[in-house]
């Protein structure tokens, strides 16, 4: 239930994440395999003509994509460096 929680949390907060993901893949701390990982997992994901639940259900449907969403960034927050969490402490405590 607190993950669910913090989950939601993360969806009203999103726009805090983006400077951090523009750091994370622009970061010379950050090794070249990590952000190609993440890179490939991100654009494979938006290939990837299958979701889990169908998007023509409204709610149900982005339900899937957000939690996605949250996921990744939650796995890039955790490979991320001392240096970069500590700069952007607002989307480490998201994570």
């Amino acid at each position: 239930m607190f993950k669910l929680l913090k989950r939601m949390r993360f969806i009203l907060k999103f726009h805090k994440s983006v400077p951090f993901i523009k750091d994370f893949f622009t970061s010379t701390e950050v090794k070249r395999g990590t952000k190609l990982f993440y890179a490939v997992l991100f654009f494979g994901y938006l290939a990837f003509p299958f979701d889990i639940i169908p998007d023509f259900l409204a709610f149900f449907g982005v339900l899937d994509d957000i939690a996605i969403a949250a996921f990744l960034l939650e796995r890039m927050v955790k490979a991320a460096p001392d240096s970069l969490k500590e700069k952007h402490a607002a989307v480490s405590e998201i994570s």
